[in-house]
């Protein structure tokens, strides 16, 4: 026989377990602020319901806490690569590095599940966001994030795009039979040509699932107008979502930037000009840097990795606000997709760009494009609890963050001693409550 559990004995239980939540104690040998650009030593910080509770070095450690002992390591708040595409990894075998044979060869539930290993390997290297802007199939980065945060698998916080919004073609140039019958081009580009198209794409991803709104500004010759960006931008922003535009040529950079775009992706069309009106109109740059040691698989050659440092250090000398940015959508053997996506600092390096502001393009900046920092990001009281822990100090050598020790995300361990832990994350059901958005 069974007995009903009354209303009020449920609150009560509610209550009851939230009261007795398990703290955590993370004693941190020293916390690092990127956003200043300092450092505090021996700093204890208590986590409690998923949440930062209390920072300093003269906080007393509950009874009964769970202590983590990270006092010979640095604990910095976690990465942020603010241009990946999890669910397309284009590979020197089988399709030559053609991303298009990619979308032929590969259905969307196989590259879901690549998505899902993408993620926990980024999340491995201490990206606890990502924004995922597109390229992901029929909508598998809308998948990703829904697993992640509904307690499934573990994973990065998913700021994700959903289809990409374009001409007709996309960023291809599709025979008559392809584009028309659209038996190969679709889904990975969603066709808006006319403003009643524009609109209802922006609605449609908007429906199943996406977070931020990504545009091929300039994918073909005629791309779109001043008028059509801010189109965009406008019915972007009734739904309360940004705008990011796919940019290859300076006059649809100029474009992008006069319709008022919240970032611009890749570095292609960014000149000087361009540089001092993002930074008077604060457009982010999310320029993808790729680093000349990557040039294997032709992703970049040397002379293009020149022009890469210099338009990055440009941008910078013109205070441009800096996104860590990597277009990392491809397999580099013997490299986790966190390990590539880390190799880019390389390119920051080589434009002379000082380690704490690298730092702060990996970490502040990304939490502001993300339009996260009031809620997760920084290491602060009453933020989720997010953080990571490497060996050295990356304000005095950025390539410390190559090696992550330790990762917290949401409160829960996942990576300890260099080894991943990920058992707390996996569920049998949606722990963190079931929504289709």
């Amino acid at each position: 026989m069974s007995f009903p559990i009354r209303l009020p004995a449920l609150l009560f239980f509610a209550w009851s377990v939230a009261s007795h939540a398990q703290v955590t104690a993370i004693k941190a040998g020293r916390l690092v602020d990127p956003e200043a650009g300092t450092s505090a030593t021996n700093q204890v910080i208590l986590v409690e319901n998923g949440k930062f509770t209390a920072i300093g070095a003269n906080v007393a450690i509950p009874s009964g806490a769970t202590v983590i002992d990270l006092s010979q390591q640095v604990v910095l708040p976690g990465f942020v690569d603010a241009h990946n595409h999890l669910a397309l990894t284009y590979k020197v075998i089988p399709e030559n590095n053609v991303y298009y044979m990619t979308y032929v060869m590969e259905s969307t539930p196989l590259r879901a599940i690549q998505a899902a290993s993408n993620g926990i390997q980024m999340l491995a290297s201490g990206f606890t966001i990502v924004r995922d802007m597109g390229n992901n199939g029929n909508y598998a980065d809308v998948a990703l994030r829904q697993a992640i945060e509904q307690g499934w698998i573990p994973g990065p916080t998913i700021v994700n795009s959903g289809l990409i919004i374009g001409g007709m073609g996309g960023q291809f140039w599709p025979t008559p039979e392809m584009a028309i019958d659209k038996k190969i081009v679709y889904p990975e580009y969603l066709d808006a040509d006319t403003p009643d198209e524009m609109v209802k794409a922006v609605r449609q991803n908007a429906l199943f699932g996406a977070r931020v709104i990504k545009i091929c500004v300039d994918c073909k010759p005629w791309g779109y107008s001043v008028d059509d960006v801010k189109l965009f931008v406008r019915e972007a922003a009734r739904i309360g979502m940004k705008v990011e535009g796919h940019v290859q040529t300076v006059d649809g950079a100029r474009r992008a930037i006069e319709g008022g775009l919240w970032s611009i992706a890749h570095d292609n069309g960014l000149t000087d000009e361009m540089h001092k009106l993002m930074a008077q109109k604060g457009i982010w740059r999310a320029g993808t840097e790729t680093p000349v040691s990557l040039s294997e698989g032709n992703h970049t050659t040397a002379a293009r990795f020149q022009r890469t440092v210099a338009g990055l250090k440009n941008a910078y000398d013109n205070k441009v606000p800096l996104t860590f940015s990597t277009d990392a959508d491809y397999y580099v053997p013997g490299k986790t997709r966190g390990e590539v996506a880390i190799e880019f600092i390389e390119t920051w390096k080589a434009a002379g760009i000082p380690a704490v502001d690298i730092l702060r393009a990996m970490t502040i900046n990304g939490y502001k494009v993300s339009e996260t920092e009031k809620t997760r990001g920084p290491i602060k009281v009453g933020m989720i609890a997010d953080l990571v822990a490497v060996n050295g100090n990356p304000l005095e050598r950025i390539d410390a963050v190559r090696d992550v020790r330790f990762v917290m995300k949401d409160g829960v361990v996942f990576k300890q001693g260099g080894v991943m832990t990920p058992g707390a994350f996996f569920h049998g059901g949606p722990v963190n409550g079931w929504n289709i958005r």
